[in-house]
């Protein structure tokens, strides 16, 4: 068996093509009819670029077609033929991620793949050069100790957890205070992450700049659909069903425009997009993931501290046990409710905005997310602050863990939504939820 290693670059300006071309071709390979040399398309347009070479001899592999595919939705981009040079081009629409597959059946005769190897890659695209590795033809792979990736996969658990924790977070504080369930909620996640785009890439602004005006931005929008939608419906003693249909209408809506607004590939951030990790023992983060577990920690600290010390973290809290009492009282309960919506959706903007920074933006993102939140939020008991917290930090630990226990990485939410389902068959009301009567 002949091994095979092939080199991908995605390279997405003119000048890295020109780079390319400057160098000596390698000598052809015997070939009854080469396929045509690989041209980069016209200026401006990004494109995929792989070359196939023989691991043994260095010579290219001629005839070998290759595919490339949009991993958002799974369509087909298109597919070419590697040249006399072992090389391939094909166009794609933008930044996003990309599977690249290699089609077996041409491989020329007396060369096959490695037995433990795929005929896949996955390539990250954006207006750089990125070198990554087809595994074709690796034979010794090193294997990583079970405590070292058991290791990182609880760090990652625990980032994760406490992004879910901000938009589970301001989940539970709307639901607690006005008894809405907002299945929009995870639009108001997109929201913040893609307003931190628009002012990062639009505008120009770093990206530290452009997280606090999107947080702020998002608490405006808050602030705006309580009194543009939310306000007028208790006003006219819409129920909460209704109040909940409106609010999967109005997700929907907001999905839409977010879709036409910025279409469907996946964009990034102009900071921050690829960085080194540091290794810490046990355990390797890079700048930005230090930065991000550091940010949720102390705003969820700062939250819970203004929840149970401030003046108006008790009328969010008498208003959300009786807001009839409250209102009797002389409360200004609108007014109490208007700043739960504020500070909830700026919360569930910043996830937007650490889920942006932490990987890649997609108007489906927050729609995606949604259903862990609503997990952590039940899980944790509906309404209570510390259940969301800890909710939130059982299913980011279980998504990420799960994998390593035999969880297939496609389908690793499943494992917490199991956990979820037999906590609730014990325990209804949640781990700390109140056990009240219905009826």
């Amino acid at each position: 068996m002949v091994l095979l290693a092939a080199i991908a670059y995605v390279l997405l300006s003119p000048v890295s093509a020109a780079h390319a071309d400057e160098t000596e071709p390698p000598a052809p390979t015997e070939s009854s009819s080469p396929a045509p040399a690989a041209e980069p398309p016209p200026d401006g347009q990004p494109y995929i670029r792989v070359a196939l070479k023989d691991a043994e001899t260095d010579a290219p592999v001629t005839g070998v077609t290759l595919t490339v595919f949009d991993k958002a939705d799974d369509a087909e981009i298109g597919a070419s033929v590697t040249d006399a040079e072992g090389v391939m081009i094909v166009p794609i629409p933008g930044n996003g991620v990309y599977r690249v597959v290699l089609d077996e059946d041409t491989l020329p005769d007396g060369i096959e793949l490695s037995s433990q190897t795929s005929n896949e890659i996955e390539i990250t695209a954006r207006f750089e050069v990125n070198p990554g590795l087809f595994p074709i033809g690796v034979q010794d792979v090193v294997t990583t100790p079970f405590a070292e990736r058991l290791s990182g996969s609880l760090v990652s658990g625990v980032k994760f957890g406490l992004l879910v924790a901000l938009a589970a977070l301001g989940l539970s504080l709307i639901f607690g205070t006005t008894g809405l369930t907002n299945f929009a909620h995870g639009e108001l996640i997109t929201f913040g992450a893609m307003v931190t785009y628009a002012v990062n890439v639009g505008i120009g602004l770093p990206v530290v700049l452009s997280g606090i005006v999107a947080v702020l931005v998002s608490a405006l929008f808050g602030w705006a659909q309580d009194r543009g939608l939310w306000r007028p419906l208790r006003k006219r003693g819409t129920g909460l069903i209704a109040m909940m249909i409106v609010s999967i209408g109005l997700g929907l809506l907001l999905r839409n425009l977010y879709q036409y607004l910025i279409g469907s590939s996946r964009k990034s951030l102009s900071q921050y997009v690829s960085q080194g990790r540091h290794d810490f023992g046990i355990v390797k983060l890079a700048d930005k993931e230090i930065a991000i577990i550091v940010i949720a920690t102390v705003t969820i600290v700062v939250t819970c501290v203004v929840l149970m010390k401030t003046r108006l973290g008790k009328s969010m809290r008498a208003v959300s046990d009786n807001p009839a009492l409250a209102a009797s009282s002389g409360m200004q309960v609108d007014r109490v409710i208007s700043a739960v919506w504020i500070l909830g959706t700026a919360l569930t903007g910043l996830a937007g905005v650490l889920l942006a920074v932490n990987s890649q933006i997609n108007f489906l993102m927050g729609f995606k997310l949604l259903l862990l939140v609503f997990a952590a939020v039940t899980l944790g008991g509906l309404g209570t602050i510390w259940g969301a917290l800890f909710g939130s930090m059982v299913i980011g630990i279980m998504v990420e863990v799960g994998p390593l226990f035999g969880v297939p990485s496609s389908i690793k939410e499943v494992g917490a939504l199991v956990v979820l389902i037999l906590v609730l068959l014990i325990r209804p009301q949640g781990i700390l939820g109140r056990r009240e009567r219905i009826g």
